[in-house]
């Protein structure tokens, strides 16, 4: 499990809480990464862009998160989405922890997937804007997801997501009915 946000007292931190409990109430066993918790350092700096494609010199710093990855079999992502994308630091992760020899390796005219053993991805996100306006805007994290992040994984990886819109305009009680919900979801795995 992956969470991106820098607030201990968040909805997020509440999502992240209750996904985990459920999963764990379920018989899994749950790797939790909580990136600002543990000041994950999102900047993929010049050194480590010129060994980027040097395997295994490009795992320098981040070989626990490396590990992790490897470890599972599903990935859950509980984050705010902020400006239609995600927290920079995830973001960050993503660039730094997805790298070739770990997500991926360069084939001949396409990247083949190297995280086989991921055959799940959940994503458990919020959204200030309305249904309609992601829709408008064409779902950049379902793409992201959905379609890069997943053709990394397993054949048959599934991605869901479980999702609150207009998050600015929702009253506590609407945001514990999402937390319910989301525990629900995972209490099914």
């Amino acid at each position: 499990m992956i969470h991106a946000h820098p607030r201990a007292d968040s909805l997020s931190a509440a999502l992240r809480d209750a996904a985990k409990a459920a999963l764990e109430g379920a018989g899994h066993r749950v790797e939790l990464r909580d990136l600002y918790a543990e000041r994950f350092d999102p900047v993929l700096s010049s050194e480590e862009r010129d060994r980027y494609h040097d395997v295994p010199a490009n795992l320098e710093g981040i070989e626990d998160h490396v590990a992790s990855l490897r470890r599972a079999e599903a990935l859950v992502l509980v984050y705010p989405t902020w400006w239609y994308g995600l927290p920079a630091i995830l973001k960050g992760w993503l660039d730094r922890v997805w790298a070739p020899g770990v997500a991926f390796t360069l084939g001949a005219g396409a990247i083949e997937p190297a995280l086989t053993n991921i055959r799940r991805i959940a994503v458990v996100t919020t959204y200030g804007s309305p249904t309609w306006l992601l829709w408008y805007i064409g779902r950049p994290d379902r793409k992201l997801f959905g379609r890069a992040l997943r053709r990394l994984c397993a054949k048959d990886c599934t991605v869901e997501f479980v999702t609150l819109t207009r998050m600015d305009h929702r009253t506590r009680a609407e945001c514990e009915g999402f937390v319910a919900r989301v525990r629900a979801h995972f209490a099914r795995w």
